[in-house]
């Protein structure tokens, strides 16, 4: 199919994420993708520094994660994990339990992170059924969170400034503190988290859980805070008796410096939500962690089993793919990595913080964010940032970069030069 005739059909019946069929975005047709480069039909070549969402950590068309694939095809893409199992999900269930905070030890494969987000808040109800605390049905989170698109997801994003809106009315009703004060690396003082404790004090009686991205919420304004503030988290809900849960779909396998971002705090969540990086990007799938304590006490209530059951759960082609990227992950020196992609990342936005228009420019581990006092030109911004062959889709004031972690030195600074450049243009 050429690209004209692919662009027309494109628009003829293809909905992308978060557009008008009226209103139409401009779409950019790929034809290859390697290594840090996606390679457009007309022979552009340009340096992704998005990793498509954050997920694709070892870049594109990667011989390791290839041959994984291909291996598994040989013997099976897909069998239901109801009543069977495979050494690919057990594979990954036991790197799982390895790698995140001892405490956690079962593992539910699903395949989205909403849906991992979904299996969690499900998990902390029927927890609490099963303890007779039916009242205790609600979810305390704080703002400027985001936790995915799917309906118990969408209530714990920000209701305001977040993308969700407009469903608000169907919406379960939670609870909401003040985003998160302190920055990374500050300290959290008694002022800063009062707001979120009289919250958890006053509604205790009625919350099944606390649901917080650690460290980096992403989505819902890319910010960075405190770690004490994370730890303080997790020291009220152990004195109040109530779940936390951390959802790493973001942050998980490096993003931050730390293979988990709840490592910065030193803390364990009692359920753990993965998903996005899991597979390096190759096929949909995710994870929900959570304690023995949590899992037996669950099954012990009534109807005496968790209710949930997607029909991809342990896909043994993703399962294969995404052991194989844990594995590629840990052999090598990923933290040195990282930061060498921090330090690139740090030194190539600063001249960012002195253009009109600029609020912020910060960075933590292979994130990178230029915060702007107005929402960004989406469409024009875009255009020209493939002009300067690189591909970046910022979202409402944020101009951000999360990039592959294979990405070289030079495409570092080719991607930082036209972030640069462009947000320069824009003011």
């Amino acid at each position: 199919m050429d690209a004209e005739r692919l662009l027309a059909l494109d628009a003829a019946h293809a909905w992308h994420p978060y557009t008008s069929t009226i209103d139409r975005d401009p779409v950019y047709p790929v034809r290859a993708a390697a290594g840090c480069e996606l390679e457009l039909m007309d022979g552009r070549r340009l340096i992704d520094g998005m990793a498509s969402w954050w997920c694709a950590i070892h870049g594109y068309n990667h011989p390791v994660l290839n041959a994984a694939a291909v291996t598994q095809l040989q013997h099976m893409a897909h069998v239901m994990f109801g009543g069977l199992t495979h050494a690919p999900a057990v594979g990954l269930v036991e790197r799982l339990v390895r790698l995140t905070p001892e405490p956690l030890q079962q593992v539910f494969l699903c395949d989205s992170g909403s849906v991992s987000v979904e299996v969690a808040m499900k998990m902390a109800l029927q927890y609490q059924q099963a303890l007779g605390r039916p009242d205790r049905s609600r979810f305390l989170t704080v703002r400027s969170g985001y936790h995915g698109d799917t309906f118990d997801a969408m209530s714990v994003c920000d209701p305001v400034t977040g993308m969700h809106h407009l469903f608000g009315r169907v919406l379960p009703r939670q609870l909401f503190a003040p985003a998160p004060a302190p920055r990374f690396g500050e300290p959290c003082t008694d002022a800063d988290i009062a707001a979120f404790t009289a919250l958890i004090e006053e509604h205790v009686d009625t919350l099944a859980g606390v649901i917080l991205e650690p460290i980096v919420q992403g989505a819902g304004g890319m910010r960075f805070y405190s770690a004490e503030y994370l730890a303080r988290v997790r020291a009220l809900c152990d004195h109040f008796d109530v779940l936390l849960i951390a959802d790493e779909i973001a942050t998980g396998f490096g993003r931050t410096g730390r293979l988990f971002a709840c490592e910065h705090a030193a803390i364990s969540p009692d359920i753990m939500t993965l998903g996005k990086a899991l597979t390096g990007g190759y096929l949909t799938s995710a994870a929900t962690l959570t304690t023995r304590q949590v899992a037996d006490t669950l099954s012990r209530g009534t109807p005496g089993v968790f209710m949930h059951g997607p029909t991809f759960m342990g896909n043994p082609l993703a399962c294969a793919i995404a052991n194989a990227s844990i594995d590629l992950l840990l052999s090598q020196d990923w933290q040195g990595n990282i930061a060498r992609i921090a330090a690139a990342l740090s030194a190539g936005l600063a001249p960012c913080q002195t253009l009109p228009g600029v609020a912020e420019v910060r960075v933590l581990g292979a994130i990178g964010v230029v915060e702007m006092t107005q929402p960004v030109p989406m469409r024009e911004i875009q255009r020209r940032f493939v002009a300067r062959g690189v591909w970046v889709r910022p979202f409402g004031r944020l101009v951000y970069l999360m990039p592959p972690y294979i990405i070289s030195d030079a495409q570092l600074q080719q991607l930082c030069e036209a972030t640069v450049a462009v947000i320069a243009e824009a003011a």
